[in-house]
């Protein structure tokens, strides 16, 4: 059975965006990763509308020491827009269970249903322990399946008692229930988190990895929500350098890769290697730390996970090229494309005037609330270009 048109998101850069690779996440350092440009309300505002504009969905939301709050910032944003959803990406170890379940309820009836949540068990113990989580990793994925049981149970209007290993409530629930209940996006490629995702997770989300290695985590992950008696869907993280041709995609990548400080990359490398991260160990693998043989796939670049953690890859290539590998993983089975690029501005404009009629062309992407015009494969995106 062939899969479900996909559905395309955008990301917000709460740490600071900029024409050249901004580095941070998890794993490389506390505190802010910086850009050129601040992430204030003003700039993630422009971000967001240009997202909403060509036809993302919805926008994911990082958390963690390096970046804004997810939770408060994309609540100031859900004024300033007029459909976008926000995937906010929260720690189950950082709030009860039951306020998060009450937050969720909150933030569905203010913002209209325009909430997904992205739940991140967290991989990386320093950083852990700065919020005042002291469990070790396999205890992370325990405690974060007993926390969204009782979220789960919360949502369908049931009282609650739970004395788990790390969770514990009493006569737990919701005055009023989100509507509708905000799907949960989950990933991880320990065996933990599989048995996490294949118990409570609608979507399971992968990090940019080459698709033979996608389809394996895909069949991993449908065999144990089968036994279950489970279906989930399936998203992927990705970077984007698209342009009118495919030389020109791969010389602004080359571009990105000149500006890096060599130092940098050894510092970044030197952090993430002691993460305890299955899917950041992956990651590091693509590239090994060089900037030799980066292209890890067809139109498949690491580069951008030599100073920055988490999703570290991204696709480069002409529009054609871009939405052939965007096609190449939905057939796969991967339904939810969270895509992103720098700057976060421009780089919308290019995925959104360039790939995504070519998706629509080909009857695997439509445009939200209606059709797009017809633009031929080889226009020029004139915002981009005048940039």
């Amino acid at each position: 059975m062939s899969p479900a048109p996909l559905t395309a998101h955008w990301f917000l850069p709460t740490y600071g965006d900029g024409r050249q690779l901004v580095g941070g996440g998890h794993g490389v350092g506390v505190g802010s990763a910086g850009g050129v440009r601040p992430a204030s309300i003003g700039y993630l505002t422009q971000v967001a509308r240009a997202a909403e504009q060509v036809g993302f969905v919805g926008a994911l939301t990082p958390t963690g020491a390096w970046c804004e709050d997810a939770w408060l910032t994309t609540a100031m944003l859900v004024a300033e827009t007029e459909r976008l959803k926000f995937l906010v990406a929260f720690r189950p170890g950082s709030v009860s269970p039951t306020l998060a379940a009450q937050m969720a309820a909150t933030y569905q009836r203010h913002s209209g249903g325009r909430l997904l949540l992205n739940v991140v068990t967290g991989g990386e113990p320093a950083e852990q322990r700065a919020y005042g989580d002291f469990l070790d990793k396999d205890a992370r994925y325990r405690r974060t399946g007993e926390f969204l049981e009782v979220v789960r149970a919360l949502w369908r209007g049931e009282k609650v008692d739970l004395d788990g290993e790390h969770v514990r409530v009493e006569n737990a629930f919701l005055d009023r229930l989100p509507d509708p209940v905000p799907p949960i996006f989950f990933g991880g490629s320990s065996p933990a988190a599989g048995d996490v995702a294949a118990e409570h997770a609608d979507v399971y989300l992968t990090w940019g990895e080459p698709p033979a290695q996608v389809a394996e985590k895909i069949d991993w992950i449908r065999r144990l929500a089968a036994k279950r008696g489970r279906t989930i869907r399936f998203g992927i993280r990705l970077h984007v350098i698209t342009r009118d041709t495919s030389e020109q995609a791969w010389s602004h990548a080359e571009s990105l890769l000149e500006a890096i400080d060599p130092a940098a990359i050894e510092r970044v490398q030197a952090g993430l290697a002691h993460s305890e991260s299955e899917g950041q160990r992956r990651m590091r693998a693509l590239h090994g730390g060089s900037t030799a043989n980066l292209e890890v796939a067809p139109n498949l670049w690491a580069g951008v996970g030599l100073v920055r953690g988490g999703a570290g890859t991204a696709l480069v290539g002409s529009h054609s090229e871009v939405a052939d590998r965007i096609a190449e993983y939905h057939a796969l089975g991967i339904e939810e494309f969270i895509l992103s690029g720098h700057p976060h501005l421009e780089e919308a404009w290019w995925v959104g005037e360039g790939v995504l009629p070519i998706l629509e062309r080909r009857g695997i992407w439509k445009r939200p609330g209606g059709q797009a015009p017809s633009v031929p494969e080889s226009r020029t995106v004139p915002f981009a270009a005048a940039q």
